[in-house]
């Protein structure tokens, strides 16, 4: 069970995090979560460059180690890139060393200079954000599309990502495998029907 917009009580609980972009422009901050994914990430780079998108890639560091040459494809493409653990590690069930390290060794991954950072399933301890938070921005997000879960159909997620999204929202996909069918459905659809009603979107700030 999830919930596709994040409620004004759970972004007051976490008061540090980011959920959305404050502001009145027609501007929408996509990202994608887990990659880089050979095809899929590659996909969403193609349907990114069709509508003069940019958005932010939140990296697993394996998945770069593996596939350098599609991270270089989402770095030429203009996208901004985020910290997502070396190991997609659930800050929850994980000692606060390890999941500090793990951070750590994606970040040399990277090898570049980014303050995005992203809790897998977003789930990371009080006591583990406020390390984060010294160097790096803590990126939530304002509509979670769902693409990822097999409980929700294709015409379902992309119906709940059009009717929460609003200006500045941080809008949750992800270029994964699990998540690919609900996510090659909506993502078109979505970036055809916000680029007609004259919306930009941009990528997040790696330097904030």
């Amino acid at each position: 069970m999830f919930l596709h917009h994040s409620p004004f009580w759970l972004k007051a609980f976490f008061p540090g995090f980011t959920w959305h972009i404050p502001t009145k422009e027609k501007t929408i901050f996509l990202t994608f979560d887990d990659g880089p994914i050979p095809d899929i990430t590659e996909q969403v780079l193609a349907l990114l460059a069709k509508y003069d998108a940019k958005a932010t890639f939140f990296s697993i560091g394996a998945n770069v180690l593996k596939h350098p040459d599609i991270y270089e494809m989402v770095q030429n493409g203009g996208h901004s890139i985020g910290n997502h653990t070396f190991n997609h590690m659930n800050g929850w069930k994980t000692e606060d060393a390890v999941y500090l390290e793990n951070i750590r060794q994606c970040q040399d991954q990277l090898d570049l200079q980014t303050k995005l950072f992203r809790p897998p399933y977003g789930r990371i301890k009080k006591s583990q954000s406020r390390v984060v938070l010294q160097d790096k921005q803590i990126i939530m997000w304002d509509v979670l599309s769902g693409d990822f879960s097999p409980q929700i159909t294709p015409e379902i997620c992309l119906k709940k990502s059009l009717q929460h999204t609003r200006p500045g929202s941080i809008v949750l996909f992800h270029d994964s495998i699990k998540a690919s069918k609900n996510m090659l459905h909506t993502l078109p659809r979505y970036l055809e029907h916000f680029s007609e009603k004259g919306y930009r979107f941009e990528a997040l700030s790696m330097q904030q």
